[in-house]
């Protein structure tokens, strides 16, 4: 899976903001507006809405038009491709280990 360089800079500068992870964790339950995710935080709105403005900027969220709410949600699609990416060199890793894990196995039973 081939996921552009650029993107994944977005994704990752955008989740490496503790704010914009716990927003990504609040609308990982459903949509909600800005005045809804503004709730928890110490922060005002117009600070929720630049943090919700990188996450757009990013494509992990997604903000629509329901009559006056103008509700955030997640991007699905967005997610998949950075565990994609994720995946891509965690199993690599975990093949590694395996090989190495059988070659010492042989070791110790040869020696």
């Amino acid at each position: 899976m081939a996921v552009d360089d650029e993107a994944l800079d977005r994704a990752f500068t955008a989740l490496g903001d503790p704010v914009r992870r716990a927003l990504i964790a609040r609308l990982s339950r459903g949509e909600a507006t800005v005045n809804e995710l503004a709730e928890p935080f110490a922060i005002t709105k117009q600070a929720i809405s630049r943090h919700l403005q990188v996450l757009e900027h990013a494509g992990l969220i997604s903000r629509g038009r329901d009559g006056q709410r103008r509700p955030c949600r997640l991007v699905p699609a967005a997610l998949e491709e950075l565990t994609g990416w994720i995946d891509t060199y965690r199993l690599a890793t975990e093949r590694s280990y395996r090989r190495l894990d059988a070659v010492l196995e042989t070791l110790e039973e040869n020696g």
